[in-house]
């Protein structure tokens, strides 16, 4: 099915599908590290907030300074707000991207995948650069609302065409390409965040970072050719309809309904695990050791994810599907909960085990462009694929959108939050044995 694109064609699809997912990943590593610096100048500006008082109250209660009872009422005043408003930033990313997976997912079956694929890297860049000009915490959050659905959009479609322009024994090796590209974006990032520091005085500099690479969605627009699945559907007027003429809507009722609500459970797992635990690892660390060790626990976790993420495509195709899930999800729970019980973000052992989390969480994120795909036809792969990778992150959404709403309930600490979430990776254990096992499939036309 891929003989009418040229080997140029195929790497051509592949760089650039590589480089908007890494990009994306410099968002990912954005929001995570600018969330709480941002949240807090942004606090301030809008008044009844002393950003250098509570920086000072953080430093003392991580000392075991006593507070007078004056100075810890403001505390516990501040704190909460503080982490409801980074919890809502982090919300901002996932519904946008919820959003824009679904939207360019849909636009990917309808006007082809490279055009998707540039329109969200056009988007995810240009609002990125908008988002530098935020003056008050509700501005940053629906700007990067914005931003983020470009940064949704980019993984349906850069997913799906790489899949239909690399067939066979290759997928597993692009896959793990494609998955792994999050991951070095993530890492990039936190190593430049590490040498310049986000604070709350200079957050701004990020999002001028991440609109950095318009360039290349201007290059995917034009110097990207098209599936040659999609086109042979177009052709044939497959990829409108579905056989009771229906449509991509299709993925939401029989006989492909299962499969969606399927690949929604196995996509909600690694995020929540990605978002709703370990990055709550990233305030929880700057509460402590400040914007140094902060990108610190990001680069521990991302470069060993790297790792994971090449890998989990191969580990799959030998171990099997089901497998690799179960094991993967096993693990990630065993370390999440080891990190938020026994551990703080000081100790020696902290980093060691931030690393074997990322390790096996990154595994999840090549077994997911590998296995999605497998579940749909071609017809709609991208808006299945969009839609169980995307609504994998409003349930996300919501958790994290629950957890900042009960940070007061929660006192505001992150390791508490990250305990309890952390153990939704049992369903994962229990919704693998749900799914078909794609193993032995080759992707269905």
């Amino acid at each position: 099915m891929t003989s009418e694109l040229s080997t140029q064609g195929r790497y051509v699809i592949l760089i650039v599908a590589f480089l908007g997912w890494l990009c994306a990943g410099v968002h990912m590593s954005i929001t995570q590290l600018a969330g709480q610096s941002a949240a807090v100048d942004l606090l301030e500006r809008a008044g009844d907030f002393d950003a250098a008082r509570y920086r000072q109250f953080n430093l003392d209660v991580q000392a075991k300074t006593k507070l007078s009872p004056l100075d810890k009422a403001q505390f516990d005043l501040w704190k909460p707000r503080v982490t409801r408003w980074f919890a809502w930033f982090q919300c901002a990313f996932l519904f946008g991207a919820a959003t824009g997976g679904l939207v360019f997912g849909w636009l990917g079956d309808r006007v082809g995948r490279s055009k998707a694929m540039a329109g969200s890297i056009l988007m995810f860049t240009s609002f990125a650069g908008a988002t530098s000009f935020a003056q008050a915490p509700e501005h940053l959050c629906a700007l990067w609302f914005l931003a983020c659905t470009g940064v949704g959009g980019m993984w349906p479609n850069g997913v799906a065409l790489v899949s239909e322009a690399w067939s066979g024994m290759s997928r597993p090796m692009v896959a793990g390409v494609i998955g792994v590209a999050a991951n070095i974006g993530i890492f990039l990032f936190a190593t430049l965040d590490r040498e310049v520091k986000t604070t709350p005085e200079n957050w701004r500099w990020a999002m001028v970072v991440g609109a950095a690479p318009i360039l290349l969605g201007v290059l995917a627009l034009f110097a990207v050719p098209e599936s040659p699945r999609w086109l042979a559907a177009q052709r044939t007027g497959a990829a409108a309809t579905l056989p009771d003429g229906r449509g991509s809507a299709g993925v939401f009722r029989p006989p492909l309904l299962r499969v969606t609500l399927i690949a929604i459970v196995l996509a909600t797992i690694p995020m929540i695990g990605g978002w709703g635990t370990a990055n709550w690892m990233n305030p929880w660390s700057e509460d402590f050791g400040g914007a140094v060790l902060k990108a610190t626990v990001l680069q521990t976790r991302s470069i060993t994810g790297i790792i994971g993420s090449l890998l989990g495509g191969w580990i799959a195709s030998y171990a099997g599907r089901r497998w690799t899930y179960f094991a993967v999800s096993l693990l990630s729970l065993c370390f999440a909960q080891y990190i938020f019980l026994f551990l703080v973000p000081t100790d020696e052992k902290f980093l060691f085990f931030v690393a074997m989390l990322g390790f096996v969480s990154g595994v999840y994120f090549g077994w997911l462009p590998l296995c999605l795909p497998e579940l749909f036809p071609t017809r709609v792969r991208s808006t299945g694929a969009g839609v169980g990778f995307n609504f994998g992150r409003i349930v996300t959404a919501v958790t994290i959108f629950a957890s900042g709403a009960l940070t007061q309930l929660f006192r505001g600490e992150y390791p508490l939050i990250g305990r309890y979430t952390s153990l939704l990776f049992i369903l994962g254990m229990v919704f693998i044995w749900f799914a078909p096992d794609t193993s032995a499939k080759e992707l269905e036309d």
